[in-house]
C-alpha cells in the first residue's frame, strides 16, 4: 500500500534569525507538498542488486544502488574520514556513513526532495529531530566535510559557520519535517517497509500500475507484433487495412509496410468488426521473409475472410511487396460480425488462425450452430504448416492435428467449440525455469451473460454454444453427456465487461513483479484485469488493475489514465508488454493509442535488462514520436459509454475555479565584497558528484568536549561586517485551484487543455478522421504533435471519452500569468549565485509570464552577445544566442538565438542536452547541465518570433544553425513550448 505524507514546506520559515546565511539556506532547502513512495534519485523505482553491496550493507536486497554507486559512496566516505584522528572517527564515522548511504535507501527520492525531476533536491538526506539534535551534539562541525567535495570549502566553511553553533538553526536546515519518512524513521516504519518492493495494491487489492505512452494517432490499431530478429522493431496494424513500422526510439517510417486499404472491407460505423484484422510474421523471418495476415474483403458482394501471404520487398527490408500477395484460405462469412481475427505462429512452426462464429446472435447456423459443426471451418481454432509452399498448395496439414483422420471433419481444425475468439497468446515461459512454455491463452467474447478466458488444448471442444463461460446457453446441448468440454480458466459476468481483450503473460525483463501474471482487458468498460495461477491448486487468482494514485506513477514518460476501449495487447521482442486502445472505436477515428505497461514499485537492477538492437537499413522519412501526454496526476477517472457515431462529443464547461494568492515573505539586502572569480560548479540532480583530486588542510578552534576532534587544517575565513537588512517588497504567486467537485455520473467530458489552461485545439479535418484508402499525407503523429517534456505536473485530456480507475477528485495548479513586472530582489547575487549552483538548492523557477531579464554574455567568452551589436560595434552573427532569465541568473534561462537581424526563441521538440550544450559553449560555458522545456525558464511574449523547431544537434557544432533543424521561422509549436538551458 502507498503511504501519503504531507509535508511542512520548509520555504515559509516560522522563525526570523538574525544572521543573512540562514533564511537564504533553508529556503533554498525547501520541499514541496506530496505523498510519499518508494523512489531513487534517478526518478526510477528501486530495484535488488544483482550483487551483495559491501559498504551500505543494509540496502543489499532492495533499494537504488548498485555494486558501482556503492563504491562510489565508500571512496567518499574514505576520502572524508581521512580528516579525523581515531577518536574522530569512532564518533562520527557512523553518522557521516549513515547520511551517505541514504541514496540507496528505496526511498532516497523522498528524503532528498526529489520526487519532482523540475524542483531541485536537497544536498543532504532530511534527518529525523533527534536524530539531527544527535548529530548536531556530537558531530557538528563535520557538516562541511560532506558538502565540499561539491564546491569551494571556503564557501561552506563560512556558511555552515553561521548555524552550526545553534541547534535549533542547524535542525532547520537538515530535518525533514515528515516525521515518518525522515531518517532513521523510514527504516524502522513496519507498515512502510512490509510489502516494500511488492506489487502496490489499494484497499479493495487492485493492483497498481503505471502506463507510457510509445504511439498515438492511429487509427483504430487492432494488432502490435515484433519480427524476433534483434533489430527490436514492432509493427502496428490499423483496421483500415496500413501496416506501419515503429523503430525502438519510437519513431515511425513514413512509408507503411503494408497498405491494403484499397482491398480491406471496412465502415466508418462505430463498433464494426470488419476490416484489417490481423498480422503475422514467419517466426524465422530473417530467413523466411513472408508475412500473413487475416482481413475482410468483399467478392461478388459476398462477404469473406481472406488469409493472405506477402514477401518482404527486396529493395526495402520495411516494406511488403504488395504484388506477392498469394491467398491462403478464403471462408465466407454469413454475418458482418464474429469474424475472430487472430493469427499466431505456435513453438511448433505452425500457423494458427481463429475464426469466430459466422455472426448474429447464439450462433443459429444448422442444427448444432457453426462452433460445433467440425465440417464448418466457423467457430473454429485452426492450425496449417505454411512451409515449403512455393510450389505447391499454399498449406499442408500438420500430421499431428487431432481430426486429420475423423470423417467430415475439416483437417485444419486444432480446437472447436469457440464463439468469437479476440486476441490470443502464447506463453514464452518463465525466464529461469522455462515453466509454462508454449501454452496458448485466448480471450473468447460471450454472448450476453459471460466472458471468458481460455487455454487452448489439441483437439479441445470449448463448449459454444451449449455453454457461455460456466454456465449453460443453449440447455438441450448442455446436457449433452458427449459434449466434454474444456472449462475456462477464468470466467466474468458483464457487470465487469462485455467483450473480452485476450492478453499476454509477462514474461519481460524490465519489471520482475510482473513475471507470471497473465493481464488481459474487456473492450467494453475498458476495465484492466489481471490472473496469477496457484501452481499448487491450478487455480487462477484474480486481481483487477488500476492507475497509480497520487505520486505512485510520478515518473518521467508515465501517466495513469488510457483511452477506454482496448482493442488488443501486445509483446516486444524482450517481452515488454502492452496494450492498444483508442478513443473513439471507428476505423476512421484517429484516437488510437498504444501504451506500455509500467510497475512502478520494483525494476530489474541497471544493466541487466540493456538491448542494443540491430541496425535497419530506412528509406524514406523517419516521423518523430511526441506524446500526447506524459505525466498525469490526481486525475479522476471517468467512465463512458460506446459512441453511437464517429462525431467527437463537444467538451463539456469546467466550474469556475477559484484564485488563490499567496504572498511570500521580502527578501533580505546584503552587500558584501566582491569575491575573488570561482569555477562554478552546479550540482546534477543526478547527484553523481566527483570526488576532489586533493582535501585542502582546515584548521579548526576548540570545540565543547563532546564534539569529535578533527584533524588539524587550515581555514581561511573572510572578515566581513554584516551589513543592514532592507525589505524588497513583496513578491506575490498566484495560483490556480480546481475546487469544484468531480460530477457523479459515468459519462465525464472535459475539455483539453494545454500549458496554462488553454485548450489544445486539433484541426477537425486532419485529426478526427483517418483517410481512406488513400494513403496518409500527413502522419498522425505529426498531427497531433506535442512537445515532449521530461516532466508535467498538468494532464491533457481529448475531446472524447476516457476511462481509468476509481480515482479522488483530482487537484491541480496551474501558473497564471502576471501582467506586472516584479521587482528584481536586490540581494547579494554573488553569493545566491553560489548557493544555487554549487548546493543545487535554487527556488522553485516563478511563472513563465512574471517578466524577463536579458543576461548578456561577459565579454570574451564566445560569440554570442545580448545586443543587437558587440561592444566593438560589430554586428551580431547568425546563430548567436542569449538566455533570457526570469529571476537574475545569468548562467540559465530562454534559449534565443539571432537569425536574419532579430532575436527568436526555440521550440523544446527534439531539443536534449546536446543541443543545449552548444547553446551554452556559445555563451562561455563547458556543458549543458539541463534542459528545461515547455517554457519552465520563461515564455516569450507574442512579439517574439520562434525561429526554430525540430533541432537536432550532435554536440559538436559551433551553432544551433548548424544542427539539423526545420527551415527558419518554421515550426508546429507556440511559447508555451520555449526550450531553456541550464550551463554550468
Amino acid at each position: 500500500m502507498i503511504q501519503t505524507c504531507n509535508l511542512v514546506p520548509r520555504g515559509i520559515l516560522q522563525h526570523t534569525f538574525p544572521h543573512h546565511l540562514l533564511p537564504i539556506l533553508v529556503l533554498l532547502l525547501r520541499a514541496w507538498w506530496g505523498s510519499c513512495h518508494p523512489q531513487c534519485l534517478d526518478y526510477k523505482p528501486p530495484f535488488g542488486p544483482r550483487q551483495p553491496l559491501n559498504f551500505c550493507k543494509e540496502y543489499s536486497k532492495f533499494g537504488c544502488c548498485d555494486l558501482e554507486k556503492d563504491e562510489e559512496i565508500s571512496g567518499r566516505f574514505y576520502t572524508i574520514m581521512e580528516n579525523f584522528d581515531h577518536t574522530g572517527y569512532a564518533t562520527c564515522g557512523k553518522y557521516i556513513r549513515s547520511i551517505l548511504c541514504q541514496e540507496c535507501s528505496p526511498y532516497a527520492a523522498h528524503l532528498y526532495d526529489a520526487e519532482d525531476a523540475n524542483t531541485p533536491m536537497r544536498v543532504l538526506p532530511g534527518l529525523c529531530g533527534d536524530y539531527c539534535s544527535d548529530y548536531w551534539q556530537q558531530c557538528r562541525y563535520t557538516l562541511s566535510l560532506l558538502l565540499e567535495d561539491l564546491g569551494n570549502p571556503q564557501q561552506f566553511a563560512n556558511l555552515t559557520a553561521t548555524i552550526e553553533e545553534d541547534r535549533r538553526k542547524f535542525c532547520e536546515v537538515l530535518e525533514l519535517k515528515d516525521k515518518e519518512y525522515c531518517y532513521p524513521n523510514v527504516l524502522t516504519n513496519a507498515e512502510l517497509n512490509a510489502n516494500l518492493g511488492s506489487l502496490n495494491e489499494d484497499p479493495e487489492g487492485c493492483l497498481e500500475l503505471c502506463l507510457q505512452e510509445v504511439a498515438n494517432g492511429l487509427c483504430n490499431p487492432v494488432a502490435m507484433i515484433h519480427a524476433d530478429d534483434g533489430t527490436q522493431r514492432f509493427f502496428v496494424a490499423e483496421q483500415l487495412g496500413y501496416v506501419w513500422v515503429y523503430l525502438p526510439n519510437g519513431s515511425r517510417i513514413d512509408r507503411p509496410f503494408l497498405n491494403l486499404t484499397q482491398a480491406v472491407l471496412t465502415s466508418p460505423w462505430a463498433g464494426d468488426e470488419r476490416g484489417f484484422l490481423c498480422i503475422a510474421l514467419h517466426p524465422r523471418f530473417t530467413t523466411v521473409r513472408k508475412a500473413y495476415v487475416y482481413y475482410s474483403v468483399s467478392v461478388k458482394k459476398e462477404e469473406r475472410i481472406r488469409i493472405s501471404e506477402f514477401t518482404v520487398s527486396s529493395h526495402d527490408e520495411n516494406q511488403l511487396d504488395h504484388s506477392s500477395e498469394r491467398t491462403i484460405l478464403e471462408v465466407v462469412e454469413p454475418a458482418s460480425n464474429h469474424n475472430g481475427g487472430q493469427l499466431l505462429f505456435g513453438h511448433d512452426g505452425y500457423l494458427y488462425i481463429f475464426i469466430g462464429d459466422g455472426g448474429r446472435a447464439g450462433d443459429p447456423f444448422g442444427k448444432f450452430g457453426n462452433s460445433q459443426n467440425k465440417s464448418a471451418l466457423l467457430g473454429k481454432v485452426l492450425r496449417v504448416d505454411v512451409d515449403f509452399n512455393d510450389n505447391g498448395a499454399p498449406y499442408s496439414i500438420p500430421s499431428d492435428n487431432p481430426f486429420l483422420g475423423e470423417r467430415e471433419a475439416r483437417p485444419e481444425i486444432y480446437a472447436y467449440g469457440v464463439r468469437n475468439m479476440w486476441r490470443c497468446s502464447i506463453d514464452r515461459g518463465d525466464p529461469i525455469t522455462r515453466e509454462g512454455r508454449g501454452r496458448m491463452f485466448c480471450g473468447d467474447v460471450g454472448q450476453n451473460k459471460f466472458e471468458e478466458v481460455d487455454l487452448i488444448v489439441k483437439g479441445g471442444n470449448y463448449g459454444w454454444r451449449a455453454k457461455e463461460g460456466f454456465s449453460c446457453y443453449d440447455r438441450k446441448l448442455c446436457q449433452n453427456s458427449s459434449l466434454d468440454d474444456v472449462l475456462p480458466i477464468f470466467a466474468y459476468p458483464h457487470k465487469l465487461g462485455k467483450s473480452v481483450t485476450g492478453g499476454y503473460i509477462y514474461r519481460g525483463c524490465q519489471m520482475p513483479n510482473l513475471n507470471g501474471l497473465y493481464i488481459f482487458g474487456d473492450f467494453m468498460s475498458g476495465r484492466l484485469m489481471s490472473l496469477r495461477e496457484n501452481v499448487t491448486t491450478g487455480e487462477w487468482q484474480y486481481n483487477e488493475i488500476c492507475m497509480g494514485r497520487d505520486q505512485t506513477c510520478r515518473f518521467p514518460k508515465l501517466i495513469n489514465s488510457y483511452y477506454k476501449y482496448i482493442i488488443s495487447f501486445a509483446e516486444d521482442e524482450a517481452g515488454e508488454l502492452y496494450f492498444l486502445a483508442t478513443g473513439v472505436p471507428s476505423a476512421t477515428s484517429r484516437r488510437g493509442v498504444i501504451y506500455k505497461i509500467v510497475d512502478p514499485s520494483r525494476r530489474a537492477p541497471p544493466g541487466k535488462c540493456n538491448v542494443k538492437p540491430s541496425p535497419v537499413k530506412i528509406k524514406g522519412k523517419l516521423i518523430h514520436f511526441y506524446p500526447k501526454e506524459e505525466f498525469v496526476i490526481n486525475k479522476k477517472p471517468t467512465t463512458t459509454a460506446v459512441p453511437t457515431t464517429t462525431t467527437t462529443t463537444k467538451p463539456t464547461t469546467t466550474k469556475k475555479k477559484t484564485r488563490i494568492i499567496i504572498k511570500k515573505p521580502p527578501m533580505p539586502t546584503r552587500k558584501t565584497p566582491k569575491p575573488p572569480p570561482t569555477a562554478a560548479t552546479t550540482r546534477k540532480t543526478t547527484r553523481k558528484t566527483a570526488l576532489p583530486a586533493t582535501t585542502p588542510a582546515i584548521k579548526t578552534t576548540t570545540k565543547a568536549a563532546s564534539t569529535a576532534t578533527v584533524k588539524p587544517r587550515t581555514v581561511q575565513i573572510a572578515a566581513t561586517t554584516p551589513a543592514t537588512t532592507s525589505s524588497t517588497g513583496y513578491r506575490t504567486t498566484s495560483t490556480t485551484v480546481d475546487s469544484s467537485r468531480i460530477a457523479k455520473t459515468t459519462i465525464i467530458t472535459t475539455p483539453s487543455t494545454g500549458r496554462h489552461g488553454r485548450p489544445l485545439q486539433y484541426p477537425s479535418s486532419t485529426t478526427s478522421q483517418c483517410l481512406k484508402p488513400q494513403p496518409l499525407t500527413t502522419p498522425a503523429t505529426k498531427l497531433l504533435k506535442r512537445p515532449h517534456v521530461t516532466l508535467s505536473t498538468s494532464y491533457l485530456n481529448y475531446p472524447d471519452h476516457r476511462m481509468t480507475t476509481t480515482w479522488p477528485p483530482y487537484f491541480s495548479q496551474t501558473p497564471s500569468v502576471s501582467s506586472s513586472k516584479p521587482q528584481r530582489p536586490l540581494i547579494n547575487t554573488t553569493l545566491l549565485k553560489t548557493l544555487e549552483e554549487v548546493l543545487g538548492l535554487g527556488e522553485k523557477l516563478e511563472s513563465a509570464g512574471e517578466g524577463n531579464q536579458v543576461f548578456k554574455r561577459p565579454r570574451g567568452r564566445g560569440r554570442g552577445r545580448g545586443n543587437k551589436r558587440e561592444r566593438g560595434g560589430r554586428k551580431l552573427r547568425a546563430g548567436s544566442v542569449r538566455l533570457v532569465s526570469v529571476n537574475g541568473l545569468s548562467d540559465r534561462g530562454r534559449v534565443e538565438i539571432f537569425i536574419r537581424g532579430q532575436w527568436g526563441t526555440v521550440c523544446d521538440d527534439l531539443f536534449t542536452s546536446k543541443a543545449g550544450t552548444v547553446v551554452c559553449r556559445q555563451l562561455g560555458f563547458s556543458t549543458a547541465l539541463a534542459v528545461m522545456k515547455k517554457a519552465t525558464l520563461g515564455e516569450a511574449d507574442r512579439s517574439v518570433r520562434i525561429l526554430l523547431d525540430d533541432v537536432e544537434c550532435e554536440g559538436g557544432e559551433s551553432s544551433l544553425l548548424e544542427c539539423k533543424r526545420s527551415r527558419v521561422g518554421k515550426h508546429n509549436c507556440s511559447h508555451a513550448e520555449d526550450v531553456g538551458v541550464i550551463c554550468g
